[in-house]
């Protein structure tokens, strides 16, 4: 089905009667495998090099190749990032998809279509613009196998004169994306003309919506959200990682692998400095990364959900072994396979106490590309300060789909190594116990192999505060009573949330991770559009702070957005509540598989209100 919702829009998403400038959504329906995704990249580069604001969101079939495949892109000239409920600028080239494609937009949009399909005659309210794809295509090329990629970048040269994209910053997004692939480049540049020398001629422009240049991305750049936690792990110090394929967390491993091999080398010998093993499956993996942090190296590892269940008795083990470790859960849709090529919020309970027995971990929340980059850096102090697994939850949306950011800025604190055991703090101590808490934060000292301090045993069955094996009542009860301490502290240590508290705002929002996004175009409906102000915090991590305490507080209804089906932030907002607070607290949940939209928000946060 389409990148829409599940039922067509009741109204059109923009006054059709006058142009609309740098504010809708183009979305290209094509076969996965057809090599499109150049193609869109060009394309979203192109209007991004224009200086308009853009977000482009790939949905694609968990297949190899044949399935329908939507790549979307959305101008935003107020700067919204999130998803756009309505498509106003389709591009049909996928004969199974193109009737029902057409279907679901609202009145006055706009269709590129490739002719054969004839679809001008099923709607009356839609501008149409026929072009012979295979036609043109004929002519550039007498590789039959270049035909089908390149003929994506026909509908980039109709684009650019229908929409009034510069073909210059077409021409500089095609180097751009081919690199030094001069016969691509050419190959790409003469489709892209041809495109745009038909549309000239043959399509009169009918259609409200035209890009013009702004200055509002000068000197940002961008990314997807696993390539930037791949930067942020190396400018962490990450030395080891183990990990095994899954989408849609492959690519930040893979990512980290090729900035390691550029600078991760000895100058001297020209050989690696880190290690990277890919393990027989997920289990592996976490096993690996538990003995190289308990070696004292930094280490980590990324999956999905699948992943995360495999994991589970490893990450007991750093828990209560207390080890520190990474892992980055790039969250998809489930349960079980589930979705696996589509975003959602659903892994959040399943971490926070992953593991049998009493275990709690902290998550880390990035709702950017930028905090992708941050939060990985913060991850690898908090793991090491309180010597245990700590995760940080992405999705689908911001892993794997392209973003606009600032540039990343270049870390100037130094590493958090935690309470690691020297000579000067053993002789103040005066004696070692591995797991004796001696600062009343819950968090011992420890000591790795090879650094010349007392060494201990290593276990994940019961034992004392000096490591030695215990079945003892009292020592399980105090053991465990330090390890809740310590994730107290862990409330000091983690990210704080952002937090915006206005006057009026007596109804508040709480949200996360990419849902942030839809948060910020509600809320901006709901003021223009209801004279409804509303507070908001998000949330970037658990355990959570006395700031989420003090908001739920300062509101008389709380709203807890998320893109999952059982509110489980919600859930995690409840446990760690007063009973006053916890009747304060509401869900808006979403959990189609696509990025959450602010019109969503808006329309159940009003339902709910009675308004």
């Amino acid at each position: 089905m389409p990148e829409t919702d599940l039922l067509a829009p009741e109204a059109p998403s923009a006054a059709r009667n006058q142009r609309v400038v740098n504010n809708f959504a183009i979305q290209v329906a094509t076969v996965n495998g057809s090599g499109s995704q150049t193609a869109n990249l060009v394309l979203l580069r192109s209007i991004f090099q224009m200086g308009v604001p853009v977000s482009g969101k790939n949905m694609f079939p968990s297949n190899i190749a044949g399935l329908p495949t939507w790549y979307t892109i959305r101008a935003s000239a107020n700067g919204y990032l999130g998803r756009k409920k309505e498509v106003d600028f389709l591009i049909a080239m996928n004969p199974e998809t193109a009737r029902e494609d057409v279907l679901t937009l609202a009145p006055g949009a706009a269709v590129v279509f490739d002719e054969p399909l004839k679809l001008a005659d099923l709607r009356k309210d839609l501008v149409f613009y026929p072009v012979p794809f295979d036609k043109l295509v004929t002519g550039l090329t007498t590789d039959a196998k270049l035909r089908r990629p390149v003929r994506n970048m026909l509908y980039d040269g109709v684009l650019s004169r229908l929409l009034s994209i510069d073909m210059a910053q077409m021409e500089h997004a095609i180097r751009k994306q081919l690199g030094r692939k001069q016969k691509a480049i050419d190959l790409n540049l003469g489709a892209l003309k041809i495109g745009y020398d038909y549309a000239a001629a043959n399509l009169p422009k009918q259609d409200p919506f035209v890009i013009e240049p702004m200055d509002k991305t000068q000197g940002m750049i961008l990314i997807e959200g696993n390539a930037a936690a791949a930067i942020g792990c190396m400018m962490a110090g990450v030395t080891v990682v183990g990990w095994y394929p899954i989408t849609p967390s492959s690519s930040l491993c893979e990512s980290l692998i090729d900035y390691l091999k550029k600078y991760r080398r000895d100058e001297t010998t020209g050989k690696a400095t880190y290690a990277v093993i890919q393990a027989e499956d997920e289990i592996a993996a976490l096993g690996m990364v538990i003995g190289a942090g308990w070696m004292g190296a930094r280490a980590m590892t990324s999956t999905a959900g699948p992943g995360i269940s495999l994991m589970s008795e490893f990450t007991g083990l750093g828990y209560y072994a207390e080890v520190p470790a990474v892992i980055f859960d790039v969250q998809r849709a489930g349960p079980s396979t589930g979705l696996p090529t589509r975003t959602g919020q659903q892994d959040v309970l399943s971490t926070a106490f992953l593991s049998h027995g009493d275990t709690k971990h902290p998550l880390l929340l990035p709702a950017s590309v930028n905090e992708c980059y941050t939060m990985a850096m913060d991850a690898f102090d908090v793991a090491e300060r309180l010597q245990t697994p700590v995760f940080v939850l992405t999705d689908l949306d911001l892993g794997m789909n392209t973003w606009m950011s600032d540039p990343f800025q270049y870390p100037t604190k130094p590493f958090d190594r935690g309470k690691r055991l020297d000579a000067d703090t053993l002789k103040r101590l005066g004696s070692f116990g591995r797991y004796r808490d001696v600062d009343g934060d819950g968090i011992p000292y420890r000591t790795v192999p090879g650094d010349g301090m007392p060494a201990f045993f290593t276990r994940g069955s019961g034992h004392n505060e000096l490591a030695q094996y215990s079945e003892r009542a009292d020592d399980y009860a105090k053991n465990l009573d330090r390890l809740d301490r310590k994730f107290e502290t862990a409330r000091t240590l983690v990210p704080k949330p952002e937090v915006d508290l206005v006057d009026g705002g007596r109804v508040g929002l709480i949200a996360y991770g990419t849902t942030h996004w839809a948060i910020v175009e509600s809320r901006d409906q709901l003021r223009a559009e209801h004279g409804f102000t509303t507070s908001y915090l998000r949330l970037r991590a658990y355990p959570f702070s006395e700031e989420v305490a003090a908001f739920i507080d300062a509101c008389d209804r709380v709203y807890v957005v998320e893109q999952n089906r059982d509110g489980q932030m919600a859930s995690l907002l409840k446990l760690d509540s007063t009973l006053e607070r916890f009747a304060k607290i509401r869900s808006i949940r979403h959990y189609i598989g696509l990025p959450i939209d602010g019109r969503s928000v808006t329309t159940e946060l009003l339902r709910q209100e009675g308004r």
